[in-house]
């Protein structure tokens, strides 16, 4: 019999603007020791140097994780030109440089073609797995490796300011998986003068913005009290991508019990992924068909 989890059954999002320099897994385990909570996890990895929007779900709100981690997200990022690191970021040594500067015009007419349905291959400095072993491993360890192209949805790529010659600002939102390092290495290619990652940060991850998140030092000043919980935000905010069905009291008791429950629909079609709620509360997500939702995850939450 394994042993008990410790901690409080509470249940939420808790959107981070997390600082540069800490990882998101130190930024998870932060928050689940504020809130002295059983469980916790994150939509969405950041790397240590980037800053923004960190979305922490604790208790039942990780099964709605998915739901953000492959929603769309806008990044705000600086791109040093003239310059590429063997991390595609500042963290990493320069391996290329070059006295070649696009102009604000160049830059303009090199983004659309990262817009759309592209195809990116990410850092040799990221947590892909090849052959089993993480690439960043493999990289420190100085070993050839390629890694396979892989698809990406990116819905816009502008050009916000150019600070200077050597420095240009772009805002981009795409869906899951996208490497903003990628992007940066890859314009800097296409533009002819290399370049990589000098600052980035989430602006927003689905509903969450970084403007509303809390920093880490207020999390520790009110780790372990009431008003650390009124941060918190209902789990249905997870869900605010998929279409809404009301179920009947019978419904919901069914549905609590992983089976399919009675709904009531005015968003959901036939074969539509949705979820169902009763009394204001989350109770499942599932498959609607015909005035029942098929569940294939089940909240244990009071309603």
């Amino acid at each position: 019999m394994g042993r008990k989890r410790k901690g409080r059954d509470i249940s939420g999002w808790l959107v981070v603007d997390k600082p540069a320099g800490i990882t998101s897994t130190s930024v998870v385990n932060k928050v689940r020791w504020a809130f002295d909570a059983k469980k916790a996890g994150h939509a969405g990895t950041l790397d240590p140097a980037a800053t923004g929007v960190l979305a922490v779900a604790l208790g039942e709100a990780t099964k709605t994780v998915p739901f953000i981690t492959d929603a769309l997200k806008a990044y705000r990022f600086t791109v040093r030109l003239g310059q590429a690191t063997n991390t595609d970021d500042a963290e990493g040594e320069v391996i290329g440089e070059s006295d070649m500067r696009p102009s604000d015009d160049e830059i303009r007419a090199a983004l659309p073609r990262f817009v759309g349905d592209i195809m990116q291959v990410p850092p040799k400095f990221s947590a892909v797995k090849i052959d089993g072993e993480r690439a960043y491993a493999l990289a420190r360890d100085d070993e050839e490796f390629e890694i396979a192209a892989r698809p990406l949805y990116v819905e816009s790529l502008e050009m916000v300011s150019r600070p200077d010659a050597d420095h240009v600002e772009l805002e981009m939102v795409c869906g899951k998986g996208g490497y903003v390092r990628s992007i940066a290495r890859d314009l800097g290619e296409a533009l002819g003068c290399l370049g990589h990652v000098l600052t980035l940060r989430r602006v927003w991850s689905g509903p969450f913005e970084a403007e509303d998140g809390i920093g880490l030092e207020r999390i520790d000043e009110l780790a372990r009290t009431e008003e650390l919980d009124s941060y918190l935000r209902p789990l249905e905010e997870g869900l605010a991508d998929l279409p809404e069905v009301k179920a009947t009291p019978e419904g919901a008791a069914r549905l609590r019990n992983g089976n399919p429950g009675m709904v009531i629909s005015s968003e959901a079609e036939y074969g539509d992924e949705a979820w169902a709620s009763y009394q204001g509360h989350a109770v499942a997500v599932g498959i609607y068909r015909s005035g029942e939702l098929h569940p294939n995850r089940v909240f244990n939450t009071s309603a």
